[in-house]
């Protein structure tokens, strides 16, 4: 019978590059100045590194859809590097898949990495992806905004919430952002934003203002992982174990009857079950000491407070609004500034949120640093609401919860 994974992998190097409009560099680079980050940090050899996995999405020095680019830049001779791509859950896949090789014992070292050079393409949301068949049937269905601007429609009508009052929320998650990323060496956006500022942004759908959407950005990021025994081997006291990684994915369900009401996104909450049975937690609300989500709009973050089961349905308003999620909130929610405020370098958007989780565990996150943390939750979703993927990753010092 499976028993997951929980504390058979520990991550010992993570890395990051600066987040922003990299126009002095292209991919091969940013990977390079996370991987050597990482490195450093495993405090291992590249050789040492038996297999990796590289996510990218719209790389645009790919050969062929292949790891080439991630082999040549980082020179990973002669080892298996395979290139992954899901969505905007591609730097939560590497992860997973870096880990499950170590958990079956099938190598010591794997890196999980990825990278993406946004800013090149010249297009100011995420780049349209290529035709096919499948795109020609599923892009109709609207653009990005406006899925989640219809979230927006259908959490008001399932829970009676006025306008005006998930405005000020929606506001406040932003700000929240913003506020957290003037400590962020590495994020894109580093300025703070008044309340007043938000809600009187220029419409890009309704209810979404300008500073209720994230940007993109370039850059990478990097996790070296490997088993608790060998990390212990290698002099790691404050050792940061995966508890878990799931993943969801949407089957249309949503789209093709009428059981999805649109408040909510059912993946997000499949994936949520499924990583608190794996990681043992029974109340995440008091449970987690930090979370890091996907806040590509400021609703998403609202509805996914619901989703991870922290707030109770219809309550997340409220949490929001009475500073829950603050950095010296009850739950600290982007305490780097998310998304909002690195952007979304889409296959290195995962791993970041890792990066941040990673360093606040061991106490190395400097102005942003909380009060011992002892676990903490990363959650990414691609797509829309009503057709995409979630992941989650719970982390957790090793020995506790």
């Amino acid at each position: 019978m499976a028993t997951g994974i929980k504390d058979k992998v520990a991550i010992i190097g993570m890395g990051c590059s600066k987040f922003g409009e990299r126009w002095d560099v292209g991919p091969s680079e940013l990977l390079a100045e996370a991987f050597e980050e990482a490195l450093l940090d495993a405090g291992i050899e590249r050789k040492q590194i038996e297999a990796a996995w590289y996510g990218s999405c719209s790389d645009p020095i790919s050969v062929g859809n292949s790891a080439i680019p991630a082999s040549m830049a980082l020179r990973l001779d002669g080892i298996p590097v395979s290139h992954m791509e899901n969505m905007c859950a591609t730097g939560s896949e590497v992860l997973r898949a870096a880990a499950y090789a170590v958990a079956s014992g099938a190598v010591d070292f794997a890196l999980a990495i990825g990278a993406e050079k946004l800013k090149d393409t010249g297009y100011g949301g995420l780049p349209f992806v290529y035709k096919g068949t499948f795109n020609d049937l599923w892009l109709p269905l609207g653009s990005t905004p406006a899925g989640f601007a219809q979230l927006a429609a259908g959490y008001r009508a399932r829970h009676g919430t006025s306008k005006e009052d998930l405005k000020r929320a929606m506001a406040h998650v932003s700000w929240k952002s913003h506020q957290n990323g003037m400590l962020s060496p590495k994020a894109h956006l580093r300025k703070a934003v008044s309340m007043e500022q938000i809600l009187g942004a220029p419409m890009i759908a309704d209810p979404l203002g300008l500073y209720d959407c994230c940007g993109v950005s370039d850059g990478a990021a990097a996790a070296i992982v490997t088993t608790p025994e060998i990390a212990r081997a290698l002099g790691r006291k404050d050792m940061v174990t995966i508890k878990s990684i799931q993943l969801a994915i949407g089957s249309g369900v949503e789209s093709g009857t009428s059981q999805w009401d649109g408040s909510y996104v059912r993946t997000t909450r499949a994936a949520a079950q499924k990583a608190y049975a794996e990681a043992g937690i029974k109340d995440p609300r008091s449970e987690l000491s930090l979370m890091e989500v996907h806040d590509c709009f400021s609703i998403t973050e609202l509805s996914t407070m619901e989703d991870l089961f922290v707030s109770p349905d219809g309550g997340a308003v409220h949490d929001i609004l009475d500073g829950f999620f603050d950095r010296d909130g009850g739950l600290p929610c982007q305490v780097d500034g998310g998304l909002k405020c690195f952007g979304h370098p889409i296959a290195a958007s995962g791993l970041r949120m890792a990066y941040e989780i990673y360093n606040q565990l061991q106490g190395r996150a400097g102005e942003r640093q909380l009060s011992n943390p002892s676990i903490g939750l990363t959650h990414n979703l691609g797509g829309v609401p009503y057709l995409g993927i979630a992941a989650i990753s719970i982390l957790g010092l090793h020995g506790g919860k």
